[in-house]
């Protein structure tokens, strides 16, 4: 059963935590550019939707994928290297490829962990892996699931994750670049209950290990628990837990 999500909609009422990402011109960001070959798959003539749209297909298309098979080191570079020598991997590496590609092309993005109502008491699938770019030109941010090869659009407009939810939940008409067939909203909607991100979005940095701070952020929707588990026995650690919707979909400062 789908279940509506409420959260708080107050302005500045959570604890001010910003977000980090990577400068455009950061080395390991120019690195991934040549890598990919990104410059030579967009063109400055394409709308910000329609680079999302060109690399998300060229990540969907790096590997097929497989829910068991984790690389040998995290950063996109490596992935991608490992991919073209015959790997394939998680919804976590193409997330990861896709969120760091984006970013490497000045458009601002995260990995967003999703997780089922149920996350604490499963034993295994109780998470999915997605990504949120956000669109300067439109002010707003928008999920892709770069397995899937999907762009959650509404009539022409990005849905966040939680806006995706929430049009599943009123059975609206989606309209996508990638063709949202009803296998996938009935696949996806158990994972939008939490949502979580990370603080520090950087990638190819050091970074520093400092015991009792918050590393992630996780939105909770109103009156639900705080989850402290996941899949009965991986400990969830350096959490702010908020039911803030502007905290968590804050406009990136790069």
């Amino acid at each position: 059963m789908i279940q509506k999500l409420d959260f708080n909609q107050e302005r500045n009422t959570d604890k001010n935590i910003k977000l980090i990402w990577n400068q455009f011109d950061d080395l390991y960001l120019q690195r991934l550019r040549k890598v990919s070959n990104l410059e030579d798959l967009i063109s400055l003539r394409m709308s910000e939707i329609e680079r999302v749209r060109e690399v998300t297909s060229f990540v969907h298309n790096l590997w097929d994928h497989n829910g068991d098979n984790e690389p040998q080191k995290n950063d996109p570079i490596s992935i991608i290297q490992e991919a073209l020598n015959g790997k394939n991997f998680r919804c976590v590496e193409y997330s990861s490829v896709l969120s760091s590609c984006l970013n490497a092309i000045d458009i601002p993005s995260r990995l967003v962990a999703l997780k089922t109502k149920d996350c604490e008491t499963r034993a295994y699938g109780a998470g999915h892996v997605v990504v949120e770019a956000y669109l300067k030109g439109k002010e707003k941010w928008v999920m892709i699931d770069p397995q899937w090869n999907i762009i959650t659009m509404m009539n022409g407009i990005p849905l966040n994750a939680v806006e995706f939810q929430e049009s599943i939940y009123q059975q609206k008409e989606i309209t996508e670049f990638s063709n949202i067939k009803t296998e996938y909203f009935n696949w996806i909607h158990p994972y939008l209950y939490y949502f979580t991100v990370d603080i520090d979005n950087r990638v190819g940095v050091h970074k520093e290990e400092t015991h009792n701070e918050y590393k992630q952020i996780m939105l909770v929707p109103n009156g639900a628990k705080e989850p402290k588990l996941f899949q009965r026995r991986f400990p969830i650690k350096n959490v702010y837990y908020t039911n803030h919707i502007h905290l968590f979909y804050q406009q990136p400062i790069l």
